[in-house]
Order: structure tokens, then C-alpha cells, then sequence
């Protein structure tokens, strides 16, 4: 576990806070952009606010404006998606303690693996 001698930001709750409203509010910019943009495209290719929308078929209108909405979700969840990487965030170094323990583990396993599987493969034949 962390401690405040180790100087993490985020021991610090007034820095979790802040950190914790800037993604939320990132995530609710997102999520209404998702809702918003998709039906004002729609709305603007039913209402001729496009210029040249007016003078397309109706099933070309439908299919235009959906393929726009749908593509217009993907750019925001893919701006959203750069926006989370883009944030810092705190290198995470595992105990050593647990990675010994593992790395022994995993060295006691191999051995009776290839053990249990010779004799499962000679009961077998």
C-alpha cells in the first residue's frame, strides 16, 4: 500500500477529487455528445438544413443520414478513447514479495505438468 512518504498524487483527496470530476465530466461530455450529435444529424438531413439534402430520394436521405449518425458515435467514442489514454496516470510497480511467490509457483507447476502429462499420455496408448 501506498504511503505519503512515497509522494503520491493520489493520497492527496483533493487531488482524487479534482481527478476523479475532470473524468466524470469528461465522460458526460462524452456520453451526451453520443445521444446529441447522432440526432441533430438526423434531424437536420429530415428538416433540409443539409444544402443538397432536399433534392435526394427518401431512401437515400434514410440512408445517408444513418450511416452519418452511426459514424458520427464512433468518432466521439474514438476521441473519448484518446482522450482516457491521453491522461497521465500512476506507474503501478507489483510487490516483489507476490512476484517471487508467483515465479515459484509457476517453477513447482511446470515440472508436475509435464509429469502428469507423460503419464496421461502413456495411460493413453
Amino acid at each position: 500500500m501506498l504511503t505519503p512518504s512515497h509522494g503520491s498524487k493520489l493520497l492527496n483527496p483533493e487531488c482524487l477529487r479534482l481527478t476523479m470530476a475532470k473524468v466524470i465530466e469528461k465522460f458526460f461530455i462524452a456520453s451526451m455528445l453520443m445521444w446529441a450529435v447522432p440526432i441533430a444529424i438526423l434531424y437536420a438531413f429530415n428538416n433540409n438544413l443539409f444544402p443538397g439534402s432536399a433534392d435526394m430520394s427518401p431512401y437515400s436521405l434514410t440512408l445517408i443520414s444513418g450511416f452519418l449518425a452511426v459514424i458520427s458515435v464512433n468518432i466521439v467514442i474514438a476521441f473519448y478513447i484518446y482522450l482516457a489514454m491521453k491522461e497521465p496516470s500512476e506507474k503501478h510497480e507489483p510487490d516483489p514479495k507476490f512476484v517471487s511467490e508467483a515465479e515459484a509457483s509457476v517453477k513447482h507447476l511446470v515440472p508436475d505438468q509435464k509429469h502428469e502429462s507423460s503419464s496421461t499420455h502413456k495411460k493413453e496408448e
